[in-house]
């Protein structure tokens, strides 16, 4: 049942958003410029800053804070737990891991899934590429079937199903503009993703310290990326974005529905006119998104929701600034 949150209903395709990456985008850096410039200034790192490498000074110890930055000297000598504060090192490395497999291929509200990960893209890019701060990203979708899968110099991608594609980390708007426009313009291909894979493509080859983004659906078995995620916070601030559409989170009432899984092509009929149907439905998902969001905490990474029928800009904003909140209180989360 759990499963049925994948599914959607056969209505007719948009056009390929690479068919329209530009306009797509121009309307992405209007609404981001105009929203984030003046509201989230004044903080260098940018949206999930990294605590930096280079010590300073150390402070009482407050619930919340990194174990791992416990300052021992300091706290035999006054037998209170302080934590060492660290300075945010000048430049920031940044890696997105962007899932593009055909469960994101479709959305009921304002947007498209695929739409709402761009513009989370687009607006990571905008709030961390300042100040010779690099960002790179790895897509990946679908089997493909005859699909090619890309290699690049420093790793190639795992083996399992997807396709994968690695845009090094570059400084400067116009690489960052370039990547965007790689993003929006990828093709989705059939066949189930890999989202394991994928984030294990931000674990090797080993980075330095900096932020790692994951944004997806995560409709994958928990199992299947828990893990990577997990290995993949010893070493970077992890910000896990997970793209929601409302339909997968409850079923209309609409009669006998036609859905299809967009990752397998498996369609189904379904009585939605049904309440106990329904009922199982929203039980399911919601107990689909509690596992995800466990699995997200187990992790240690920060968590982010956005949703094709909301204000995703808006979202992203208070998701910004109780993150710095929390900083100014001295903690980590």
């Amino acid at each position: 049942m759990a499963r049925a949150a994948a599914v959607t209903s056969p209505t007719p395709r948009p056009a390929p958003l690479g068919d329209r990456s530009e306009a797509v985008l121009s309307r992405l850096q209007l609404l981001v410029t105009r929203k984030l410039d003046g509201l989230l200034q004044g903080d260098y790192a940018g949206l999930l800053p990294g605590p930096g490498s280079e010590a300073g000074e150390s402070r009482e110890y407050r619930p919340g804070d990194d174990v791992r930055r416990m300052d021992w000297p300091v706290t035999a000598r006054t037998t209170t737990p302080h934590v060492r504060r660290t300075v945010a090192d000048r430049e920031l490395e940044t890696w997105l891991a962007l899932d593009l497999s055909a469960s994101l291929d479709f959305g009921t509200g304002q947007w498209l899934k695929r739409e709402v990960v761009v513009a989370a893209a687009a607006a990571i890019a905008h709030l961390t590429v300042r100040g010779g701060n690099r960002i790179g990203a790895v897509i990946g979708t679908g089997g493909g079937g005859s699909a090619p899968t890309r290699r690049f110099r420093g790793g190639s991608p795992p083996p399992g199903p997807g396709v994968f594609t690695r845009l090094p980390a570059r400084s400067g708007r116009k690489e960052a503009q370039g990547l965007l426009r790689t993003v929006a313009g990828t093709v989705i291909q059939p066949g189930r993703g890999d989202l394991g894979a994928l984030v294990e493509m931000l674990n090797r080859p080993p980075r330095r310290r900096g932020v790692a983004v994951v944004v997806s659906d995560f409709l994958a078995p928990t199992e299947q990326w828990a893990r990577p995620m997990r290995k993949l916070r010893v070493r970077h601030d992890v910000l896990a974005i997970e793209v929601v559409d409302p339909r997968e989170l409850e079923l209309p009432d609409v009669g006998v529905l036609p859905v299809v899984d967009p990752e397998s092509g498996e369609l189904h009929e379904v009585q939605t006119a049904d309440p106990r149907l329904r009922k199982r439905y929203a039980d399911a998902a919601a107990a689909q998104r509690a596992a995800i969001a466990a699995a997200l905490r187990g992790a240690g990474a920060a968590h982010l929701r956005l949703r094709t029928d909301r204000d995703w800009l808006l979202d992203m904003v208070r998701f910004v600034a109780a993150q710095r909140h929390a900083r100014t209180r001295g903690t980590t989360r």
